[in-house]
């Protein structure tokens, strides 16, 4: 069925190293605790002798790199060998592993729980000194956590299907300090379901406030890593974004968000008047057929047309991609006519994010969502309810855009 799903990071190790039980996986974390315990140290050998390996260019000192030993210690899973680095002077003395510690099983706990709560490097500092007394400064966590930075690009770049059943665009924001100054920008986030019902985050772009003409390159980059076909997108009111998607996926579908409409048009609804407002609406997106929809909402029009005449426009003017849910039974219309999936997507992100007042750079915000991103795609193993029927459905609306690649 097309390119094979994108397997996770810890897919892939397990893959690689043939992991079959339970001590497989223990000796997986041992050498990836062992693996991350190593970057630290080198991490604080660069601090101690003022630049980093190979960057002879900065050295500003006598002092200099000297090999390795080794030394073993005591882990929540067993001996882990490390191999300790050195400088030639005997001057650097190890902070994350004390010269005469043993046992690291508290610190490669705490170290591990932190990188996958996707601790800030504040809070990352502060632990470490606390509880460990261990002086590991911002300047120090940035450098450790920026070898994330491959790793995120690795993901933003890799290959995707080349059907979707489904698309789901929607941007978050966030303030970021840029050049001094905090201004607030646009996490442009896609959420595709494939031929198989299953979900996934394709990608997340940090740009400037949101805009039909950065959709477009976000569109023209799905492309371009192999989605060549879009089924049906939903997508929330923003200006100019039909014509984006037209430009890039002419064949797709494009539905716009009921609920980002509902929100649209009570702007222009007084406070007092938007209940009774939206219950007279419910009937319009609640309608069996596009028939129906349009009589519910000339009611609608008679009762508040005078009063609310832009409120009303509002509907008729995007009409054409509201009425797209109309095409197709409760079980496709249940899935397109909202984007509740990415807001709840969203929802867990800023769950995360909301005690940060503002990012100190784009890569600080990418690094703090890719972590928490992919806690939440772990567990996105389910194809949605009912997927079977709704396959049943999308082939034969779209015929060969789906059997080609089944």
């Amino acid at each position: 069925m097309g390119q094979k799903r994108e397997k996770s990071a810890w897919g892939k190790l397990s893959d690689e190293r043939g992991i079959k039980d339970l001590n497989g996986v223990q000796d997986l974390v041992k050498e990836l605790t062992a693996g991350l315990i190593q970057e630290i140290m080198e991490s604080e050998l660069d601090e101690e002798l003022g630049y980093s390996k190979y960057d002879y260019k900065n050295k500003q000192t006598g002092n200099a790199r000297n090999g390795h030993y080794k030394k073993t210690v005591i882990s929540s899973q067993g001996d882990v060998e490390l191999e300790v680095p050195r400088d030639r002077n005997g001057e650097y003395a190890p902070q994350i592993v004390k010269k005469h510690q043993m046992d690291i099983s508290a610190i490669e706990d705490k170290i591990l729980f932190m990188y996958s709560q996707g601790s800030s490097t504040r809070d990352i500092e502060k632990a470490m000194q606390e509880m460990y007394g261990i002086e590991v400064d911002a300047t120090r966590v940035t450098r450790i956590t920026d070898k994330l930075l491959p790793l995120i690009r690795e993901w933003q770049n890799r290959p995707l299907e080349s059907v979707y059943a489904m698309l789901m665009l929607d941007a978050i924001h966030y303030k970021v300090r840029d050049e001094g100054i905090v201004v607030k920008k646009a996490v442009y986030i896609a959420v595709g379901t494939d031929l198989e019902g299953k979900k996934d985050v394709l990608g997340m772009w940090v740009g400037a406030t949101e805009s039909s003409k950065y959709w477009l390159g976000v569109l023209n980059g799905l492309k371009n890593r192999g989605v060549n076909d879009i089924l049906i997108a939903s997508v929330d009111g923003l200006s100019g974004f039909v014509e984006a998607i037209n430009a890039v996926y002419p064949k797709a579908e494009v539905q716009r968000c009921i609920i980002h409409q509902i929100r649209s048009s009570t702007k222009y609804v007084s406070y007092k008047d938007v209940k009774a407002f939206t219950a007279d609406l419910k009937p319009v997106y609640k309608a069996p057929t596009e028939q129906a929809a349009l009589e519910a909402l000339n009611e609608c029009e008679e009762k508040w047309g005078k009063k609310y005449p832009l409120a009303v426009k509002s509907w008729r003017v995007n009409w054409d991609e509201i009425a797209t849910m109309f095409k197709y039974p409760k079980e496709i219309r249940t899935i397109i006519y909202t984007t509740n999936a990415i807001e709840n997507f969203n929802r867990q992100l800023r769950k995360v994010t909301k005690t940060k007042g503002a990012f100190v750079s784009d890569d600080a915000l990418m690094k703090q969502l890719y972590l928490t991103t992919m806690q939440i795609t772990d567990k996105w193993t389910m194809a949605i309810r009912d997927w079977g029927t709704i396959l049943a459905n999308l082939l034969i609306y779209f015929g060969d855009r789906v059997n080609l690649v089944l």
